[in-house]
């Protein structure tokens, strides 16, 4: 058995590098090719009243978030969604040190004074995200009330008070010149390109190629659970651990596991997929939460990617039942992410 299982992976190994060999090429023309054209896509996701993209919110908030999400000109759905993220990762049931709690992350405080009955059952219970997502969405529209004169950008400047406070805003004419506040706006403004449905073609990132050039040179390396390439590892990776280092290697750094990589940038649709794009797959089609593989697409409808235990780092088609949907990796995108969800 033993020598069986040798053979197994050697002829794996002979696969994938034959695999290689005729595949190379196609992919340097279309990571070529397909940029050169890409030249003149049009980028960005903005605008009031984003739709989420699939997927992106877990099922059981997605009507909510949608909903009050749309609930005064200073925020959008994509917003709202990207805010309950940073907070919790979609958590009904977390607490901080500071002693925030659920899925909105409001101190008793904040709540005692803010939190409404959003479904009308009569009581305000924080750890419901039925009261506490259309509270939040509220405190947020309350919040661009009390700075609606101040120049500038409605949405900035409500992230601002959220962060620092109205009185600053005011007192500044906008967003106040505190690091943690303008990394704060910069950050949920960003990630807010993660949940919403593109309008229009993304631009291709730049750093795309040299991830796929990374993850080529990985091509027939056997596959590890939890393998992020170290030389203890034997330069083995699993699914992320591969996308994580691929995109590494051009500077851009972003988290270990799969279902927060996805948040790292835009959401191509599947006929805009561009060379370097992550692609992945869930048994949950409706939810990124459950999200359970990753890999990088390479064009014509494959990609790169460590597939399972047994199996090596190899090209594999996307077009699979379970594929959920893509990300354009972008340097802010990946920035934005919180450190823990």
């Amino acid at each position: 058995m033993r020598g069986e299982g040798r053979l197994t992976v050697r002829k794996a190994w002979i696969v994938g590098i034959a695999a290689i060999g005729s595949a190379l090429a196609f992919v340097m023309l279309l990571v070529v090719g397909v940029y050169v054209v890409a030249g003149n896509l049009v980028g960005g996701v903005g605008g009031a009243g984003k739709q989420l993209a699939k997927g992106s919110v877990p099922a059981a908030y997605q009507k909510l978030v949608q909903r009050w999400g749309n609930l005064c000109p200073a925020i959008n759905p994509a917003l709202l969604a990207a805010q309950l993220y940073q907070e919790s990762g979609f958590n009904p049931g977390a607490q901080s040190p500071a002693q925030a709690q659920g899925i909105a992350q409001f101190i008793p405080g904040t709540w005692a004074t803010h939190g409404i009955d959003g479904d009308g059952d009569g009581d305000r219970d924080v750890w419901d995200p039925n009261d506490a997502i259309p509270s939040a969405a509220s405190y947020d529209c309350e919040l661009a009330k009390y700075v609606k004169d101040v120049p500038g950008n409605a949405t900035e400047n409500m992230l601002a008070s959220y962060n620092a406070g109205a009185y600053a805003v005011i007192k500044y004419g906008g967003v106040p010149p505190y690091k943690e506040t303008q990394n704060y706006v910069r950050r949920i403004t960003t990630l807010a390109e993660s949940f919403a449905a593109p309008v229009s073609r993304v631009d291709p990132s730049e750093q795309a190629a040299g991830a796929i050039a990374y993850a080529q040179k990985k091509l027939g390396t056997l596959y590890l659970w939890g393998g992020n390439g170290t030389a203890e590892q034997g330069g083995r990776f699993d699914c992320s651990g591969l996308t994580k280092a691929a995109y590494e290697s051009v500077g851009i750094t972003l988290p270990r596991v799969a279902n927060d990589q996805y948040n790292a940038g835009p959401h191509p649709n599947r006929d805009e997929l561009l060379p370097g794009d992550l692609v992945f797959f869930s048994d949950d089609l409706t939810n990124s939460r459950a999200i359970r593989h990753v890999g990088i697409y390479v064009g014509g409808g494959y990609m790169i990617n460590a597939p399972r235990p047994g199996a090596v780092i190899r090209f594999d088609p996307i077009d699979t039942p379970d594929y959920f949907g893509a990300t354009r990796v972008t340097e802010d995108g990946a920035k934005a992410l919180p450190t823990t969800v």
